[in-house]
């Protein structure tokens, strides 16, 4: 009895031991594994991994010392193995591709929309009354595709409509100093000056947001300021007007930026970015056409176009292209920021603005210096180094 007693708790003693490094799962069966221990991070196997591969069967509990894991013969595959696998390759192909079609259209149509509004403003110098005119184009563009069910049409109250009043100023503001420096100044040196975006961006973020930027965000604009400046100092068409007239293109576009982060407008189901973008259209028509009667009056009628020698079908179907592609490539970039974040949206935006600048002076014939080109590339370069950095700070926070 004794030794019977003895041989008992020598044989629990044992067993303890061996099962000390597991005693937290002492309550569940040792006889497999569990399955909550064989998660792996996604992509760092090329197969499947079936938890039943590491499992063995057995009528009595063994050590962990005793378990075979050698491979288990071969089985045949079933119908529903890799079929996520094999469906999920072409829709990311497909995702891909649509993506790289709307990127394409995006800088379509801001490349035409800049060649066809420095045409209208070379010999229609009223750029208040364009500004109004485009707007109209894209808010009967809205009300079509809404009366066509092209996209659902927006359910909103009038609580939501106050919040997006100041987005429709800071849009039609923009929209009106970028064509005031158009009608000035090259279409390259407006878009070098607008560069200078993410320089707004981090001030009126640090001012309104309390963002405070890190040292290499800061240490990203000096190429950007000293760039544009550079580009300044040697640029052939430069004037005062055009210039601050694209800073102030800056200011109030990344006013709208920052506005949005601010400003919490309670959203319905149908105000996506697309209705939100066609809302801040047709707002931005109102506030602008009480701007324009009271600055350019009525400028845009048959009898004073002909007073100015145009051709009305010319200049009426030109301002009308600029008004449908500079709505289009609004539209076009919000259904991208849709689908990517705001970083690699904004590296994006760097390249439209290179893809725009060379495609305006093959068209226009710019002449440029070379001190003009290499500071016009090292503003892009510093904006492309912004958006770098922005990207490492946003996946390490």
């Amino acid at each position: 009895m004794h030794s019977s007693a003895i041989s008992s708790s020598s044989s629990a003693a044992a067993a303890a031991a061996d099962a000390g490094p597991l005693r937290r799962l002492s309550r569940r069966n040792p006889t497999s594994l569990d399955p909550q221990s064989l998660s792996f991070p996604s992509g760092l196997f090329p197969f499947r991994l079936s938890v039943n591969a590491l499992s063995y069967s057995s009528s009595s509990p063994r050590p962990l010392s005793l378990i075979s894991l050698a491979p288990r013969p071969l089985r045949a595959i079933s119908d529903s193995d890799g079929v996520g696998e094999t469906e999920a390759a072409p829709r990311r192909l497909l995702r891909t591709l649509q993506l790289g079609i709307l990127f394409g259209l995006w800088y379509l149509f801001n490349i035409y929309f800049n060649i066809y509004d420095k045409q209208v403003l070379k010999v229609y110098p009223f750029p208040t009354t364009l500004t109004t005119v485009q707007l109209a184009f894209g808010s009967v563009f809205v009300i079509l595709m809404w009366i066509t069910n092209l996209h659902k049409k927006p359910k909103i109250s009038l609580s939501q409509l106050v919040p997006i009043l100041p987005l429709a100023l800071v849009h039609a503001l923009g929209l009106l100093f970028t064509n005031m420096s158009l009608g000035k100044v090259a279409v390259s040196f407006t878009h070098t000056i607008k560069a200078m975006e993410p320089f707004f961006t981090v001030m009126l973020s640090a001012l309104f947001l309390g963002e405070m930027p890190t040292l290499w965000v800061l240490l990203s604009l000096v190429p950007i300021v000293g760039g544009v400046g550079l580009a300044s100092l040697t640029e052939a068409s430069f004037n005062w007007g055009g210039f601050w007239s694209a800073m102030a293109s800056n200011l109030t576009y990344q006013s709208r930026n920052v506005l949005s982060k601010k400003i919490l407008v309670e959203k319905e189901e149908s105000l996506d970015n697309i209705n939100l973008y066609s809302i801040i259209t047709i707002l931005s028509l109102f506030l602008m056409v009480p701007l324009t009667l009271f600055v350019e009056g009525a400028k845009f009628t048959p009898a004073h176009l002909q007073s100015f020698g145009l051709n009305l079908k010319e200049i009426y179907m030109r301002a009308f292209l600029s008004g449908l592609c500079f709505h289009a490539y609004q539209q076009v970039s919000y259904m991208i920021l849709a689908e990517i974040s705001p970083v690699t949206h904004s590296i994006g935006n760097c390249v439209k603005r290179v893809v725009v600048i060379v495609a305006s002076v093959l068209f226009f014939r710019t002449p440029i210096s070379p001190i003009n080109s290499l500071g016009t590339g090292v503003a892009l370069a510093g904006v492309f180094l912004y958006s770098r950095v922005k990207r490492i700070n946003s996946k390490s926070s």
